[in-house]
């Protein structure tokens, strides 16, 4: 047990749950129309105490256990046989559960941005629940927890993925599009975001606990640390740019919204690789990152036609897909496994998600009534509204 790194694995687990308690809550809750800003806040915030919970009882033994190449099995099953002198690695086992319990968390929170404005309330914790355990943990097994598609697993070097860009942004970004095409379009689709103001000061939050999220995944605080929050901290910066002139260009304006849409489509294109790559090489990804997930965001909701709402798959699906790429791109893994390993887990994310969003659907409905969308999910599924001027 290493006390440096223990003390910045601590610091990481923190800035990880910032990212989706406060972040990701307000840069999603601002882009949405002022009388659905709490239910997005609801979303994450549930899901975060949910995700926890269920991350001790079995979500944990799933991806981290024993069991064999495809899952952990139950025996560490509401951490069962960790104590405080338990260790992973130079960690004590009880962090590195936590610190890996904040990436259980925000996967799921991210699908939150494809169906806010029209689902309910009930399935999306149900939903959440059992994806998180049936996807989401076998993918965590798989890549990180020594399964069949790690080092000496059928790839023989292993798929590289240093913080995520399969495990997390793939998986999230192809749920967020399943659960989108399968819910439909919302009746209202025109409406600005309520208050920019808010995603910016989200994307803000995201950038600074991303350091965390990337940063922390080298479990040590070493060299190796220092270089993925360098590199995240350029690609986000390059990417912000780069949207940025990218509208300007086709748009004639630059928006605040789509700078800092920029930002956190570098931030996932760059997760990936963040452990593996240099300062060029992640302005390299930053820079065609905030040009690739902008087009990427057109071609799913001007040609596909498809109502994510958020654009969860343009940016995070996308971006988590391109760095994954640029790792065997720039000599840093092998190529068969990079594809290989996107492929396998892009068909098991579709299939286990459409199950569940089916399975679900039995039991309470995914989305609300036309008066409740029309009236708007603070009141009609929480009783409460984010703005009350006549108090």
């Amino acid at each position: 047990m290493n006390g440096a790194d223990t003390a910045w694995i601590m610091m990481a687990t923190a800035l990880v749950l910032f990212m989706t308690l406060p972040g990701l809550a307000l840069f999603y809750g601002g882009l949405v129309r002022a009388r659905n800003v709490l239910s997005v806040f609801m979303h994450c915030y549930a899901i975060a105490c949910l995700m926890s919970v269920l991350w001790l009882v079995v979500g944990y033994s799933i991806a981290f256990g024993d069991g064999g190449a495809y899952w952990g099995g139950l025996g560490k099953a509401f951490l069962s046989g960790v104590t405080t002198e338990s260790t992973s690695g130079t960690l004590p086992e009880v962090l590195f559960f936590a610190f890996q319990m904040t990436f259980a968390i925000i996967t799921p929170a991210l699908i939150v941005g494809a169906y806010v404005e029209r689902i309910g309330f009930a399935y999306v914790l149900t939903f959440s629940g059992l994806w998180m355990l049936l996807c989401y943990a076998p993918v965590v097994h798989w890549i990180w927890g020594g399964g069949f598609l790690s080092e000496g697993g059928i790839f023989g070097t292993g798929v590289m993925d240093f913080a995520g860009g399969i495990v997390v942004h793939e998986t999230a970004g192809i749920a967020a599009l399943v659960l989108a095409v399968m819910l439909g379009a919302r009746k209202v689709q025109n409406k600005p975001p309520h208050s920019p103001g808010f995603v910016m000061i989200g994307a803000a939050m995201l950038w600074v606990g991303w350091f965390g999220f990337n940063g922390g995944s080298q479990l040590a605080a070493d060299g190796g640390a220092a270089m993925a929050i360098t590199v995240t901290h350029l690609s986000a910066a390059a990417a912000s740019l780069t949207w940025a002139l990218w509208e300007k260009i086709k748009y004639g304006t630059a928006s605040l919204v789509g700078l800092v849409t920029g930002t956190i489509a570098g931030l996932a294109s760059i997760t990936p690789a963040s452990g593996f790559v240099g300062p060029i090489e992640a302005l390299i990804i930053g820079a065609v990152a905030g040009i690739l997930c902008q087009e990427a965001v057109n071609l799913i909701r001007n040609v596909l036609k498809i109502d994510d709402t958020l654009d969860v798959f343009a940016v995070h699906g996308v971006g988590g897909i391109f760095g994954t790429i640029m790792i065997a791109a720039f000599g840093k893994g092998d190529w068969v496994a990079q594809l290989g390993g996107l492929v396998i887990v892009g068909i098991f994310t579709l299939v286990v998600t459409v199950i569940i969003a089916k399975a679900v659907g039995f039991i309470t409905p995914m989305r609300v009534s036309a008066e409740a969308e029309t009236n708007g999910l603070d009141l009609e599924a929480h009783g409460e509204r984010a703005y009350e001027f006549n108090s």
